[in-house]
């Protein structure tokens, strides 16, 4: 049994996550966070096997329930947090 639930839960504070089922991989990152609008950028990559970077596919603006949605989802589906797999670009401060 794990010692700490922590991994299965999403986090309250705007912070980079990913996910991976293997064969794809998920990129949350905080696009705007202050207290009236919360939302997340999520890329979608492809794992290749000749490949040391995943092939970015899409990348989606989501609020923070929406981000929150899609992550439990996907844990539920099995899919496991990873480390990171690509350098993201730096969020344009606006």
């Amino acid at each position: 049994m794990p010692s700490s639930s922590s991994s299965n839960r999403p986090p309250l504070s705007p912070q980079e996550a990913w996910l991976s089922d293997g064969r794809q991989v998920l990129h949350f990152r905080p696009s705007r966070w202050d207290r009236w609008s919360q939302q997340l950028e999520v890329t979608v990559g492809e794992l290749l096997p000749d490949q040391p970077v995943p092939l970015l596919k899409r990348r989606l603006e989501l609020s923070r329930e929406e981000a929150l949605k899609l992550w439990v989802e996907k844990r539920q589906q099995g899919w496991q947090t990873t480390a990171p797999q690509w350098q993201p670009p730096p969020i344009p401060s606006g």
